[in-house]
């Protein structure tokens, strides 16, 4: 996404403004290029579907958008609690994470943060390709490394993190002491054949370079990952197969940040760190993980 402001057109309602901001965001499309149809909101979303299907994407209308839950970004359209139902009533915002929290709010930056939980969301809409055929990574695949920063976990769903110097990884469950082995954590599954479960990595970098509101910052162990990394770009180990210290592990996808991640730390992480939120990743043997350990692509 990029860092869009509220247009400043008084012949188009302030939500439909707020709501191209938001399309303008997650499309990474500059705001002048976007559409501004002096319409109402029903009328505007006709004219950015059509202009969204000329370059090969849609605008889905959620059935049930007040309990929607997603990895990824959605457009919400919140009401205000109390009041009749008209243009002045309603605020365009962009959610992001698995719970969704507010990334983006041209009309009202103070719903930054947020959880969708905790606000009234009347309508809600995806973004997507119309084409759903994925990509096929080329080859050969780089060979990638880097180290072993720290090392945290809990033994309880939201406990603070502890860091330690030595965890020792099980197959198919996690580190020995953390919630996930234990299948106690917020977000274990039900279903004991899902996987990404087991592990969860961050790259130092990207915790040393995020900048928060009044210059906060948040440690390490914060982030609530159980490994953090340097010198290794994790989003490229999404479905390969890599080695810390004598354990193997495969990656599953992006441990993308959400509201649950931003309630325990502090205003702004969810955004700050969309994208850039770490790994997750299956352990496939039992053993040792320490500080300052290498890890390498196997395959």
């Amino acid at each position: 996404m990029i860092e869009v402001d509220l247009p400043a057109d008084g012949a188009v309602a302030e939500v439909t403004r707020s709501f191209a901001a938001c399309v303008a965001s997650v499309t990474e499309t500059p705001l002048a290029e976007v559409p501004q149809p002096q319409a109402d909101l029903p009328g505007a979303i006709s004219h950015w579907r059509s202009w969204l299907a000329g370059r090969g994407a849609g605008l889905v209308t959620l059935a049930k958008p007040a309990t929607f839950n997603w990895p990824g970004y959605w457009l919400a359209v919140l009401e205000k609690r109390g009041h009749s139902v008209d243009a002045a009533d309603l605020t365009a915002v962009l959610m992001f994470g698995t719970p969704s929290g507010v990334v983006l709010s041209p009309q009202d930056p103070s719903l930054l943060g947020r959880a969708a939980t905790e606000l009234p969301v009347r309508e809600g809409y995806v973004l997507c390709g119309l084409d759903p055929a994925l990509i096929a990574p080329t080859l050969p695949l780089p060979h990638l490394s880097g180290t072993v920063e720290t090392i945290a976990l809990t033994e309880r769903a939201t406990g603070a993190m502890r860091t330690v110097s030595h965890g020792r990884a099980l197959a198919n469950r996690g580190l020995d002491g953390d919630r996930y082995a234990a299948k106690a954590g917020t977000f274990t599954p039900a279903n004991d054949t899902a996987r990404g479960y087991d592990l969860t990595l961050i790259e130092a970098e990207a915790l040393d370079s995020l900048r928060l509101p009044e210059g906060r910052t948040i440690g390490y162990a914060e982030a609530r990952r159980n490994v953090v990394t340097r010198g290794i770009d994790l989003n490229a180990l999404v479905g390969r197969r890599f080695r810390i210290g004598d354990v193997q592990c495969l990656g599953q996808r992006l441990c993308e940040p959400c509201s649950h991640l931003e309630r325990l730390t502090t205003k702004c992480t969810l955004r700050g760190l969309i994208h850039r939120g770490g790994l997750r990743a299956d352990v496939l043997n039992d053993g040792d993980i320490t500080t300052g350990d290498l890890i390498e692509t196997i395959d």
